[in-house]
Formats: C-alpha cells, structure tokens, sequence
C-alpha cells in the first residue's frame, strides 16, 4: 500500500510561473509536516534533476541547481513508467503549455499520478482528449484540478463547478477573460478621457510584458477561445474545440502572414483608423467597446469578439488587466455572480497551482 505519510511531487516547467511555483512549494513543504512533500523529478524543455532511486531533490537553490544539471528530461512514457514505480502517491504539476505534454495526462491518471496544471492545452483540446483526462482520472482515483487554467489564480473553475454539483442551472457565462485585452481596452477606449492610439496601445502592452512576444498570439482571440471551451465543458456543453465557435480576430488580414511580431508592430499603425471607427461608433451611442467571451447555455452558443457596454455596466469599469467573469444563473436570477481581479501574473498563477494541489493533498493524504 503507497505511504499516505509522504507524497511525492514531480514538476515539469521552470519559467515564469514555475518559479513562482517552487517558491510557493518550498514554503508549503517547510509549514506542513504530514504528509511529507517530496520534490523527486523536475526538468525544463532542456534539463532535468532526478535520483533513479526517487530520493528527494533539495528545494533550496533547486532553480539553480537545476540550470547546472547535465542529465536531459525523461521521455513522457518513461517519466510515467518512473514515477508510477516509486511506491508513494504522486502528483505531477505541469507548468507548461505544452501539447504534447497535454495529450499524455491519461497515461499518467492511469497510473494513479494525479496532476494540477494552468495548461489550457489539456482541456482545450478535443473533446475525446477531454473525455480521456476524466475516465482515466476516475477509474484510477487519481485526481485533476487545472484552477489556474481559466483566470490565474482567481476562482473562476471551483466556482463554475460548485454551482453545476450543487444543482444550480447555470444561464449564461459572460466577461473579460484576458489581462491583455483588458490592458488594452481600459487604455485605448477608457470610459472617460479619450485614449491612445491603438497601434500605441499594442505596443505599451507589449513593452510591459502584458502580450506574448508576438502580440499576434492575443490579438488572434484564441487563448479567450480556449478558456470559454473549458468553462463551456464545465457548465454540460460538447464544445469539439476553440475554432469551432466564432472568434473575432484583431488581426488586420493583410498583416496575418508578416514575419514576426515586430514587422506587425511596425505596420501596425497603417490599420488604426479601423479601429477608430469602432470605438468612434460606440461613443456614439454612450458605449465603450471591450474584447468579451460569452456562452448561452440553453441556446449552446459560444463566441468571443467585440461588444458594446454602457459605461455603468461591471465590464466597461474594469481596470488595468483585471479579469472579471459573470455567471447568469437560476439561483442568482439577474444579478450575476461576479468573479474579479487580475487574471495574469506568475504569482497568483502559480497559487491556483498550489492550491489545487493542496486540494489533491487533502483527497489523497
């Protein structure tokens, strides 16, 4: 029988919010005695640090210790094969946002290896990826959270999923789901005051780290996409994929196939007046424009895109890159239950991750 007095912890992912994670680890570890939290496996795209024989691998200085290791990452159906053959419950936290990765989650469940992740990837993919990820989970006992995969840190998931395994009826899911089109939708069309130019606006995101290094990567919608596909599974939806809805991209066509992402930012202020002209429209009717995702539940309609709100409504007096997600449901009637505050950041990404793996603690231990 695996040792409930121990629980082995295996980490893939050491950039931004994996930092953050093992930083957050290394202080649960110290606070909690039992069960006893131990680091046997971490690796990065290029490295890995690990003791065949599953001894634990030192916190203290592990990022470093790590950058200096010589041993390469184990190949997924190898690192199942090694973690399943330690003897004690583990749990592998994936801080990637890796495919690949993704698409192996049932062969780990299957072993009994629980996981918690932010990698939308798992859960945004296809269905039958979907379907896999739960089966194994259950036949096995092995637990999944992914918090963090919609929202960082905020309680976006749990709340979702409260409301469903209590028997609400959930109506309709409605908000802004990305710090970055937040970021630059509060600058570009404020509700007071006129804003900048938006072509100025992609690029200031861009210099503060708020967009991916291509800008492309958010203006596409579709990391919006794959957030409303899981929450669109979660309330009782067969969503297939992100691209099998509506999405509006802010794409300029003529600027889709440029090389990089600085050649875009370079061309990009040729295209403002188009987005001019939307906001313009909207100040005409007392409106600003946001980028929102919004699912209809009972007519199973998911789309993600511009709109229109007054200047009272929750959505257009956002600030900064705050997220903030409204759920229309039976037991709330017309005032939504409404979930709000940053929504990107390694920090409080890195806490959803910690906190559900306090949950799988609390279910395996």
């Amino acid at each position: 029988m695996a040792s409930a007095r121990q629980v082995n912890i295996a980490v893939i992912g050491a950039g931004g919010v994996g930092k953050c994670f093992l930083s957050q680890l290394e202080q649960l570890a110290a606070r909690r005695a039992s069960p006893k939290l131990v680091l046997t496996y971490i690796c990065s795209s290029k490295k890995a640090l690990y003791n065949t024989d599953h001894l634990a691998i030192d916190l203290d200085n592990v990022t470093s210790t790590l950058a200096a290791s010589t041993a390469a990452p184990l190949p997924l159906p190898k690192l199942v094969e090694f973690l399943s053959s330690s003897g004690s419950k583990t749990v592998l936290v994936d801080n990637t946002s890796s495919e690949d990765i993704a698409a192996a989650y049932p062969k780990f469940l299957g072993q009994g290896i629980s996981i918690v992740t932010p990698n939308k990837k798992a859960f945004s993919g296809s269905f039958k990826l979907w379907q896999d990820i739960f089966s194994a989970a259950e036949q096995s006992g092995a637990k999944v959270y992914h918090e963090s995969s919609v929202g960082a840190g905020l309680p976006v998931i749990s709340t979702l999923k409260d409301l469903v395994d209590t028997g609400d009826e959930v109506t309709k899911i409605e908000g802004v789901f990305s710090g970055t089109m937040s970021f630059l939708f509060n600058s570009f069309a404020p509700t007071s005051g006129s804003g900048g130019q938006w072509s100025a606006e992609v690029k200031k995101a861009k210099e503060l780290g708020y967009t991916e290094p291509d800008p492309r990567d958010d203006l596409n919608g579709l990391d919006v996409a794959r957030k409303l596909t899981i929450l669109a599974r979660l309330a009782g939806l067969e969503i297939e994929s992100p691209t099998s809805f509506p999405v509006q991209s802010l794409i300029p066509k003529e600027l889709e196939s440029v090389a990089s992402g600085d050649e875009f930012l370079e061309k990009l202020p040729a295209f403002d007046a188009q987005m001019e002209e939307t906001k313009a429209a909207a100040e005409k009717e007392g409106k600003v424009v946001r980028f929102v995702g919004s699912i209809d539940v009972a007519a199973k309609q998911v789309k993600v895109g511009l709109e229109k709100f007054d200047l009272a409504h929750p959505i257009a007096a956002l600030k900064g890159s705050d997220n903030i997600i409204s759920f229309y449901t039976k037991r709330y009637g017309s005032n939504p239950l409404i979930i709000q505050g940053a929504g990107a950041g390694g920090d409080v990404t890195a806490m959803g991750v910690t906190s559900d793996l306090l949950k799988v603690l609390s279910q395996i231990s």
